[in-house]
């Protein structure tokens, strides 16, 4: 898997700012075939960092519901992997350029 495949996008949340001020970790949604040693090389090779340790996990996927004109529509919405990357100390990313 291509470093370019494995990151889709860094989550940008109340909760993830303040771990990646307080303890240097940051957040990112990932591929859900990525396995953590295949998301270390990407952040890696993307932010050129660091990277101490990698946590995953997978979030289910959830049913949503509306009522429109038309009717009540029932859906889901797709599952999603999450890691938590832990970089050294001292060093930091900018996921607000590169977003």
């Amino acid at each position: 898997m291509k470093p370019s495949d494995v990151l889709i996008k860094p989550i940008l949340s109340e909760k993830a700012n303040k771990q990646s001020e307080k303890m240097n970790r940051y957040t990112f949604v990932v591929d859900r075939k990525a396995n953590k040693l295949e998301i270390k090389k990407a952040v890696e090779s993307f932010y050129g960092v660091q990277v101490e340790v990698v946590n995953t996990m997978v979030m289910p996927s959830k049913l949503k519901a509306k009522y429109t004109k038309a009717g009540f529509i029932v859906g889901r919405k797709p599952a999603k992997k999450k890691a938590i990357v832990t970089i050294a100390e001292g060093e930091s990313i900018d996921l607000y350029t590169t977003v």
